[in-house]
């Protein structure tokens, strides 16, 4: 049993349960150590700055609960960003937030132990009982060093535990030692303050705990010296992103497949055992063609977090902010807006929140603009239908498919266009602070456990589920309600011309007549410059809450059309009024539009709200919504303009 929270570092109040404080420099084992006491599922990536809140996980041992709280990294006490800041305010727990900590456990990597003895020295400072935790000590042994625990313990007068890997079966030792931190002990003499001082204090520690230093690792430098090459490099990191796409293509076709067919297995039941049509209706429209039609791309979520996981766990993503520094200085911006940006991919909240390593606010402010831009999960759904209808997948290059180079192209393009935006608000914001010097610690390359590869593909996967199970649920019979209602009956169709006999017609008198045609047919002056029918204003609308809707809801209106075939529906619409009355509404010029449109449009509330509590007021998120719309107007133009011209 366990329990956990996410908070961005505000206080909450004081509970009988000892709490403990999980604190280490970044790439420090600090979150993998966390999971394992916890049970719980924090996110760790292999790069720094990827504990961005606070984790809340409480730990039983022996029947006694703990609370154990995973804070951010931090390289010392002297904050020069957020992250770093909420260590020192829950160290020095100042009336408005939560009391100071029971017990603090400082994770130590074995294999930089002279920088991270400098962070231990200004911990020792504060008071509070410390346990050190010494992780790879494999990979200090490894590389031919070695330290004695037994003299480091004497030597810090605080106990030390060393830890080969995080599994909860190796900290027998820990587990025992948790329950009483007020036994832990304090140093016999604190370490110094001075700097020259604690550097012969670091010294001295090594030398009484017999520490060697380890070797450098060759098989990492060896291959940095590709992937960090400022030409092969950069090739090999392009060739990977493309290899990526064409992998979310290839192998999610098969399973996508096989979603398909289970919830068309679904619709034939509800067809041949629901005999009320409004029941059926809402079965068949509101749940299987909404949600069932947004759950289809589960599998390409998967793959997506399952290939950044990979990334993430081997230590190339380190490798990838530092060879994109070279390119994030163009947008005047170093390479840990990098880690931001690229947290992006899978949602811009967390890319959002990751702003907070950033040591310029100047950075934070601009960083924050443009992370939006970056192509997230949520546009994948949308991505997919739309190049399904843009590009047949017969077209290929030989191993390579067309749909999964478009699939690059948006993402390269998005990537492009936050930085380009990140470039305009850096300027904009020249006196919001200066600029700092870039570092980055490059970790050497470690085989991924399979357990947080795993955790890693679940999380998100479930977190897609649970959107899908919430809000897109909620939204989508909201959707329905508003496609069929106000009702018709039966004369009033009759009048009409309509055949009340007839399924297909009958459906698409009742959507053309419905609440949402209404509200689709009144904004239609702002999109029919871009093609766009009331059928896809409503789906744009409607993705205000999520992306994922806009697919839904196309899902809906094409079951409602053709509740044989809603795909096929989709390719096969037609414009129902107008000069275009009559002729393909998924037109190359359309679909091309609406990929530019939510390419660039912050369809997102979610988002918006976190810019809100990260920015601390709603002038940057309403500037972020204004001119993300109006650039998605204006590109969705062009290109429906140009695509138009073209075929």
């Amino acid at each position: 049993m366990s329990h956990c929270t996410n908070r961005p570092g505000d206080g909450a109040g004081t509970t009988d349960v000892p709490r403990l404080a999980l604190l280490g420099s970044p790439n420090s084992g600090k979150t993998t150590l966390f999971n394992s006491l916890t049970g719980l599922r924090a996110k760790t990536g292999n790069y720094p700055g990827v504990t961005v809140s606070r984790f809340e996980g409480t730990a039983r041992i022996g029947g006694q609960s703990l609370l154990v709280e995973d804070l951010p990294g931090t390289y010392s006490l002297d904050p020069i960003s957020p992250d770093e800041q909420i260590v020192v305010d829950v160290l020095e727990a100042d009336g408005n937030a939560m009391a100071t900590p029971d017990g603090l456990i400082v994770t130590l990597d074995a294999t930089t132990l002279r920088r991270s003895l400098g962070l231990l020295a200004h911990i020792l400072q504060t008071g509070v009982p410390v346990c050190v935790v010494l992780t790879f000590t494999d990979e200090l042994i490894r590389r031919q060093g070695g330290v004695d625990v037994a003299a480091l313990r004497r030597a810090l007068g605080v106990p030390v535990v060393a830890v080969v890997s995080g599994r909860a079966r190796d900290l027998g030792e820990l587990r025992d030692l948790l329950p009483e931190p007020a036994r832990w002990g304090q140093p016999a003499v604190l370490p110094p303050t001075r700097t020259a001082e604690v550097t012969a204090w670091i010294a001295s520690v090594l030398n009484a705990a017999h520490y060697v230093e380890p070797q450098r690792d060759e098989r990492t430098r060896r291959i940095d010296a590709v992937l960090l090459h400022p030409l092969w490099g950069t090739l090999i990191f392009f060739t990977t992103m493309f290899a990526f796409f064409q992998v979310i293509f290839t192998v999610a076709a098969p399973l996508q497949s096989g979603v398909e067919g289970f919830f068309g297995y679904l619709g034939g039941l509800v067809d041949g055992h629901i005999s009320n049509p409004v029941l059926g209706s809402f079965l068949s429209d509101a749940m299987l063609g909404g949600v069932g039609g947004v759950l289809v791309f589960l599998p390409q979520i998967a793959l997506l977090f399952l290939m950044v996981s990979l990334l993430e766990g081997v230590g190339y993503m380190s490798r990838a902010a530092f060879l994109m520094d070279r390119v994030m200085a163009q947008a005047g911006l170093e390479g840990r807006a990098f880690v931001a940006l690229l947290s992006s991919l899978a949602c811009a909240i967390p890319g959002i929140m990751a702003t907070r390593t950033l040591p310029s606010a100047r950075d934070r402010i601009a960083t924050m603009m443009g992370a939006p831009l970056m192509t997230c999960s949520a546009r994948l759904p949308v991505y997919v239908l739309l190049i399904g209808l843009l590009v047949s997948p017969d077209i290929r290059w030989g191993p390579i498919g067309a749909q999964g180079a478009v699939m690059f192209v948006l993402y390269l393009v998005g990537a492009l266009s936050a930085m380009a935006s990140a470039w305009v608000f850096s300027r904009i914001g020249r006196g919001r602070g200066p600029l700092l010097p870039f570092y980055m610690e490059m970790p050497p390359y470690r085989l991924p456990s399979l357990r947080s590869v795993l955790i890693s593909v679940w999380e998100p996967s479930k977190g897609f589920l649970l959107k899908v199970g919430k809000i897109i649920l909620v939204t989508t019979i909201v959707l329905w309600a508003l496609l069929n209602l106000p009702t018709r009956s039966t004369e009033a169709m009759s009048a009409a011309g309509v055949d009340p006999g007839d399924d297909a017609a009958r459906s698409a008198y009742v959507i053309d007549n419905s609440y949402a045609a209404s509200v689709g047919r009144f904004v239609s002056p702002v999109f029919e410059p871009l093609g766009f029918d009331w059928r896809i204003n409503v789906g744009v609308l409607a993705s205000l809450s999520a992306r994922e809707v806009f697919v839904a809801t196309l899902g809906q209106v094409a079951a409602a059309e053709n509740p044989d075939d809603p795909s096929r529906a989709l390719a096969q619409m037609t414009v129902q009024e107008g000069p275009r009355a009559g002729e393909k509404l998924f037109t190359p010029a359309v679909v091309a539009a609406l990929l530019a449109f939510f390419l660039y449009a912050l369809q997102c509330m979610s988002t918006v709200g976190v810019m809100r509590r990260e920015s601390g007021s709603w002038r940057w998120p309403a500037i972020a919504f204004g001119y993300m719309f109006a650039l998605a107007w204006v590109m969705a133009l062009l290109v429906h303009t140009v695509v138009a011209a073209l075929t």
